[in-house]
């Protein structure tokens, strides 16, 4: 076995600046040139002191007007900006689920979908009341999609999923009266309290963006997991690679982008059916490479083992390699700065949904119908485009790492279970991994997730914390770009043990795991809250106090302030390494920052300082450690 060694944040900025190269001898544009372009950033919006919800403005708040043309101060300006933004994220993530949940209802044993997980179905039909003896089985299914799209739009009671959680944290959800009821309602509601002359009041927004966030992380996004794993399998163990190198010079490079699965997994299919390889044969190419980028790489990634090039910030850089024959598209965090970009190499950029439909891409409508005709056509087109490659500006890095992903919760749990003699019984159970905290060779958890921001140096800020914290005896649960970025450095490798604390070793040892367990995507985040309440309810602690934090060190979009929330509003703490758009406003700052314990038992941190950032998560798994006695 050849010698293990990460890939350096360094190392990636050398092969993105030869890219770069290639990029300006054909006059393409990059992020880096349009972050310079938009430098300095306003300022009354990064502190959220803007409001532009009604035509009377928009209004700014400076110590000569410090409040709007209608009367509303700086803090329910700031709060009524930071609710619309999680109930942005909110509405984005539950429409996903929606979207799997009508896949389901189309799933036949003749059609384009099937279902893969026949027990997790099941399970949903027994949690969902939904009948199952003496049934076929798409009739369950079909009936199960229907009580989930329910969850979207009933008219009573909260969201079936918040049952997962402890008595004591759903208590506190009843208590502060945020608990989820219908998904699109608490979207809803938070616009309707936004607009103009409605809530102004602090402590009503922040309550109300914790309840849409709620809405998300055990409503929308929870169903797009549950529902992705019985129509596209579980995810347990699978081996794979990372980073541009996985993509081949002499094959067709088809590389997908976005978050909806259901797309991507047709790409796969057809991409690999001897069909589609014998033309892309005839065409010249050797084969064919079917690659990904963000949350729609790791769906793939954890499910089949598709190699996963990059993550947010490289989307152009697969591009800029000129041996893409086509970069396919879904919905969520794609530059529309792709398609002029596209046009600069032979590159096709398809968009496939009426959700992101963008200028200079060829849009290939795609549904649940006529998904394996798209799927089919998308790949033709890709492997008929490798003739207009130009050998000229083919460069593709030569750098890639193995990584081990697909660690779902049920996929956790059988390999901890390895780990001590704890007795399992038929459910499972989390108590090896809580034995190993209260033994202390494991010191705690850090669930690490979000997006690359070019306000921190991309990747640098996931990479550091990990190695420091595996060092600490800390183990990571990660998912979405934060995951992408330690399997491209290599820190998904099982030999990365060696870069850990004697305790996280001798665990990585015993069960056969890298020390940093990819989760999924964003809307797998879900897991993570899964994974929370299970070890909360087989240890008798409450959530807040398991040594667990969460930490977003990169984050940027709506998605992640709602993910925020209902990472907050579940009871773990969550560190930050850029601030929400909530400076202006000491009261919004000062709740978001410590007046939440009061409310939900937990709250955010802040540190720009990465180094600090980590020792401050450490020092609160500690604190925990501490005040549980152990």
């Amino acid at each position: 076995m050849s010698e293990f060694k990460l890939t350096t944040v360094e190392e990636m900025e050398a092969a993105t600046n030869r890219l770069l190269e290639t990029g300006a001898k054909v006059g393409a544009d990059s992020w880096q040139m349009r972050v310079k372009n938009q430098t300095p950033h306003c300022k009354f919006g990064e502190e959220g002191m803007c409001c532009r919800i009604c035509t009377m403005g928009p209004c700014r708040i400076t110590k000569k007007a410090p409040r709007g043309i209608c009367g509303c101060d700086v803090h329910g300006i700031v709060g009524r900006n930071f609710l619309r933004f999680t109930a942005g994220g909110s509405a984005t993530h539950s429409d996903h689920g929606r979207e799997i949940c009508h896949t389901l209802h189309e799933a036949s044993a003749d059609g384009n979908y099937k279902v893969k997980d026949e027990a997790k179905l099941m399970k949903l039909a027994a949690e969902f009341g939904v009948e199952t003896e003496g049934r076929d089985i798409y009739d369950v299914a079909h009936e199960v999609a229907e009580v989930g799209l329910l969850e979207y739009g009933k008219p009573f009671g909260t969201q079936v999923f918040l049952k997962r959680a402890p008595e004591h944290t759903q208590e506190i959800w009843k208590r502060e009266e945020i608990e989820p009821r219908a998904i699109d309602r608490e979207v809803s509601c938070s616009l309707h309290m936004t607009h103009m002359g409605c809530s102004s009041k602090p402590e009503a927004l922040i309550r109300q963006a914790l309840r849409s966030g709620l809405s998300d992380g055990w409503g929308g996004s929870m169903m797009g997991t549950e529902f992705s794993d019985v129509l596209f399998g579980t995810p347990h163990e699978i081996e794979t690679e990372a980073n541009l190198g996985v993509m081949v010079a002499e094959n067709v490079n088809i590389v997908v982008h976005g978050h909806d699965p259901s797309l991507s997994e047709m790409i796969c299919e057809y991409a690999d059916s001897p069909e589609m390889i014998a033309y892309a044969k005839e065409m010249g190419a050797k084969g064919i490479t079917v690659s990904g980028v963000c949350c729609t790489s790791n769906e793939v990634a954890m499910r089949r083992g598709i190699p996963m090039a990059g993550n947010f910030l490289q989307q152009e850089n697969v591009v800029l390699t000129g041996a893409c024959e086509a970069i396919v598209v879904d919905v969520q965090c794609i530059f529309p700065a792709l398609g002029p970009l596209s046009k600069c190499f032979h590159t096709k950029f398809v968009t496939t949904s009426p959700i992101a439909q963008m200028p200079d891409s060829d849009f290939i409508r795609f549904n649940a119908h006529t998904a394996g005709e798209n799927a089919k056509a998308i790949v033709k087109m890709a492997i008929e485009n490798f003739k207009n490659r130009d050998p000229e500006l083919v460069h593709i890095p030569d750098m890639k790492q193995k990584a081990y992903v697909g660690f779902s919760v049920e996929e956790i749990e059988r390999k901890l279970d390895g780990v001590t003699n704890s007795q399992v019984d038929e459910t499972g159970t989390m108590m090896p991994l809580v034995d190993c905290v209260k033994s202390g060779v494991l010191r705690g958890a850090v669930a690490m997730v979000g997006c690359n921001n070019p306000k921190v140096r991309p990747d640098a800020a996931h990479i550091s914390l990990m190695k420091k914290l595996i060092a600490n005896d800390i183990i990571l649960v990660v998912s979405g770009c934060s995951a992408q970025a330690a399997a491209k450095a290599g820190l998904m490798d099982k030999r990365a043990k060696d870069l850990c604390g004697a305790g996280l070793k001798r665990v990585c040892e015993l069960a056969d795991i890298p020390p940093v367990l990819h989760m999924g995507s964003c809307v797998d985040i879900s897991r993570m809250m899964v994974l929370a309440a299970r070890i909360a309810k087989d240890s008798g602690w409450n959530i807040s106090q398991i040594p667990l934090v969460g930490c977003a060190p990169e984050w940027m979009s709506e998605k992640a302030v709602s993910i925020g929330n209902y990472v907050v509003a579940t009871g773990i703490d969550t560190y930050l390494g850029v601030e929400p758009y909530a400076t202006g406003s000491s009261e919004v700052d000062g709740l978001l920052k410590g007046g939440l314990k009061d409310w939900v038992e937990a709250c955010y941190t802040v540190e720009h300082d990465i180094e600090k950032l980590g020792d401050l998560m450490i020092e609160k798994i500690e604190e925990k450690r501490e005040a549980l006695g152990i």
